[in-house]
């Protein structure tokens, strides 16, 4: 027997945004290049972002900048919060290069799975999956389905 999906709001979230996506590119194509578009946003924020850690705070490989270096990121007066949120920028800084470099590692695998076309008719059998994997939540028979399901109308009552 299947677990029960979670019911938290983020999961609630990720669902809705998976049916969207997949309804809204339901061909092998469209989710290529939607996934080229999504690595290559998330490549160019994540680096820009280590590109100004880096030149405000360093790179993360010398000694971490002095307390005069960080005086226009920290307020005064912070005494021992100064050495912490050093810290804690140089261990983004870290991160950061980390999640690039597997972003770069991605990026390769992707340019393998991008150079794979299909005939119509295999495109068409993803629209058919997509439609059955992620229908559509506006649909009259989806809306009458919930409404049997919850026990709640789509409309007020107008009495």
């Amino acid at each position: 027997m299947p677990e029960e999906p979670c019911q938290c709001p983020d999961c609630q979230r990720f669902y809705r945004e998976h049916d969207r996506l997949i309804r809204e590119n339901p061909t092998l194509r469209q989710q290529q290049e939607l996934n080229w578009a999504a690595l290559q946003s998330f490549r160019t924020l994540a680096g820009r972002a280590l590109e100004e850690l880096q030149k405000i705070h360093g790179d993360g490989e010398s000694a971490p900048p002095s307390s005069a270096s960080l005086a226009p990121a920290v307020p005064p007066g912070s005494g021992h919060g100064d050495e912490t949120e050093a810290d804690a920028i140089q261990q983004a800084i870290g991160d950061l290069e980390n999640i690039n470099a597997h972003l770069f590692s991605i990026e390769a695998l992707m340019e393998r799975i991008f150079d794979v076309r299909v005939p119509d008719e295999v495109e068409q059998k993803f629209k058919e999956m997509a439609g059955e994997l992620a229908p559509d939540p506006l649909n009259a028979d989806r809306l009458r389905l919930n409404r049997l399901l919850h026990q709640t109308p789509d409309l007020p009552d107008r009495s």
